[in-house]
């Protein structure tokens, strides 16, 4: 970038020359063929012939004034022009005045901004036979008014059909999946590719962006059902993980909770989903866990049955 700045400043002060000979030449020729015109007019009565000569001054003096504004250009702040004398390049003039001598000398102008292309679209064919249609925009400037306008015809439509055979090539050279995942990649590769190529035209590729890359409606499908798959995949794995986290985590609370703990723990939880009395609950209780109530009510149960049996046989006794 420093040896383009560089090289820019010793172009401008070597072709940046004008010298203003031109309007100077016709405005000296139209003065002084104005004092002749006035000198030699004949101010007494005189024979026809006599006014010939101021009249050749005259007309002389007069054309050498039409011409004084033909030797005047101007370009604008954005605006460079070559000179060509006779045809051949002779200078390079920056934004204002210049001047040019008439007939002798014509010149080209040539913007200096920044330009943007519009890349049309463009059916391409991927490395994995997939059809797709892409369409770019690049960013251009002339860096060189000379070779711009010198080397190449029509640099603006040169570049874009140029953008354009590049890139079919490099979306050609790619898989569809990779077209899509790295587009910003690939357009820089395009760039490159550009700038390379246009050298010799004075411009500079600033950048090029890929606007968009539509796919045929039977491929937007499988996409849209590949897509749909893959976040279904996600939604399982996060269930499962869940599931194996609280899993894991009610073991080690029935771990620390005892058998009449965990039998009010499920009250509790009966009772918090019984708000709604149009529902019927059944919740299977493992005997595991009401162990110690069975066996408790068995035992009282043997307890009263043999307290009942004592009592019917002293009854009999007292009889």
């Amino acid at each position: 970038m420093g040896g383009t700045v560089e090289a820019d400043a010793k172009r401008k002060g070597e072709e940046y020359r004008g010298s203003p000979a031109p309007f100077a030449f016709f405005l000296v020729l139209f003065l002084i063929f104005l004092v002749l015109a006035v000198l030699t007019f004949p101010y007494r009565v005189v024979e026809p012939y006599e006014y010939a000569l101021p009249f050749l001054f005259g007309v002389i003096a007069l054309v050498s004034l039409v011409f004084l504004p033909a030797t005047v250009a101007i370009n604008k702040e954005w605006e460079e022009a070559i000179v060509l004398r006779f045809g051949k390049f002779q200078r390079l003039v920056g934004p204002g005045f210049f001047f040019k001598w008439p007939f002798a000398e014509s010149f080209l102008k040539q913007d200096k901004r920044i330009i943007t292309l519009d890349v049309s679209r463009q059916e391409v064919m991927t490395k994995d036979n997939i059809s797709v249609s892409v369409d770019a925009v690049v960013f251009m400037k002339v860096v060189n008014t000379k070779d711009s306008l010198v080397n190449i015809q029509n640099v603006w439509n040169s570049v874009m059909k140029y953008a354009q055979t590049t890139m079919r090539d490099v979306v050609g050279d790619v898989e569809l999946d990779e077209l899509l995942a790295r587009r910003d990649e690939i357009a820089g590769k395009i760039a490159k590719i550009v700038d390379r190529g246009t050298k010799d035209w004075g411009v500079d590729i600033t950048s090029v962006n890929l606007q968009n890359v539509e796919l045929p409606e039977d491929m937007k499908r499988v996409i849209a059902r590949q897509a749909e798959a893959e976040r279904e995949k996600r939604a399982v794995i996060i269930k499962s993980e869940g599931e194996l986290t609280a899993a894991t985590n009610l073991e080690k609370a029935v771990r620390k909770m005892s058998n009449r703990a965990m039998y009010l723990r499920t009250l509790s939880s009966l009772e918090d989903i019984s708000y709604d009395q149009s529902n019927t609950i059944v919740f299977a209780i493992p005997m595991d866990m009401v162990k110690g109530e069975v066996l408790g009510l068995s035992a009282f149960a043997g307890a009263n049955k043999a307290a009942k049996t004592v009592q019917l046989k002293k009854g009999k006794a007292k009889q």
